[in-house]
């Protein structure tokens, strides 16, 4: 993933080393960071991902339904393996879920599985929380039972800083904002800097100036890759994905960072 472009200054991470991403669902990583992890990859820093869920709710592209019933542990498999073939393009190399060793609370049984809460739409880019959200779904579960799962990792990997979504989600899916709220429990508890990342073209609340938007269009070719991975999905089209629902929007190679003020337990 090297490029001869030049290489963005990234101040609000200039000290990290290791650096760990919360995301509620696979393909997450891709859509909203993918072009920031190449970026931090190129860099040298060590990324690792958690990824909440499994992504078991998420809809079929046109043609997997047929072959994949949504839900099935055979739909889950194959979300797996996207999730690991999309790493693998993005170049990260240490990854895990919420509630699986090393992910786990050292003291609790086994392993957890949250699964995907699910959505329903408001209005168009506007999700909000489903009718029917199970009792194993992530936001069903309490704050103290993913921060101690989530600690657990965060004690395995140390890392530098902590980045996630912002407190809206992105568009508001209700296991992004969780994993929003999970992420800033884990830097208070941890004494560890968050930093949100601000979806490109969205009004932004707050201090607009606080922001630090990353142009990184060079990593164009591996977001794309990493998309194709998730096949069950998304489909690349040039520079824009389209998801189930036919939407099609181009493929986010902006990153706009902000530190999260997190007071320290």
């Amino acid at each position: 993933m090297t490029t001869d472009q030049p290489t963005p200054a990234l101040d609000l991470l200039d000290d990290a080393h290791r650096v760990l991403l919360v995301h509620a669902h696979p393909d997450d990583e891709t859509l909203a960071t993918g072009a920031l992890i190449a970026e931090l990859v190129d860099q040298g820093r060590e990324v690792h991902v958690l990824t909440c869920t499994r992504g078991e709710r998420g809809e079929l592209m046109p043609g997997v339904a047929d072959a994949v019933t949504p839900g099935s542990g055979e739909f889950v498999q194959l979300r797996l393996g996207e999730l690991a073939r999309a790493l693998e393009a993005l170049g990260v190399e240490h990854h895990a879920f919420l509630g699986t060793r090393p992910a786990r609370g050292q003291e609790l049984p086994d392993e957890r599985v949250y699964t995907d809460s699910g959505m329903q739409w408001i209005r168009e880019g506007l999700a909000g929380p489903a009718e029917d959200a199970g009792d194993e779904s992530f936001t069903a579960a309490t704050i103290s039972d993913v921060l101690e799962d989530a600690l657990a990792y965060v004690d395995s990997t140390r890392p530098d800083v902590l980045i996630s979504y912002d407190s809206g989600g992105g568009y508001g899916h209700p296991d992004h904002v969780r994993a929003h709220e999970l992420t800033k429990v884990i830097a208070e508890h941890a004494g560890l800097p968050m930093i949100e990342v601000i979806p490109p073209g969205r009004d932004v609340d707050g201090d607009p100036d606080a922001v630090q938007w990353l142009e990184l269009p060079h990593h164009l070719t591996t977001v794309q890759q990493a998309l194709r991975a998730h096949a069950s999905q998304v489909r690349v089209d040039g520079a824009k994905v389209v998801h189930v629902g036919g939407q099609r929007e181009p493929i986010v190679t902006t990153a706009g960072l902000r530190t999260v003020d997190t007071p320290r337990t």
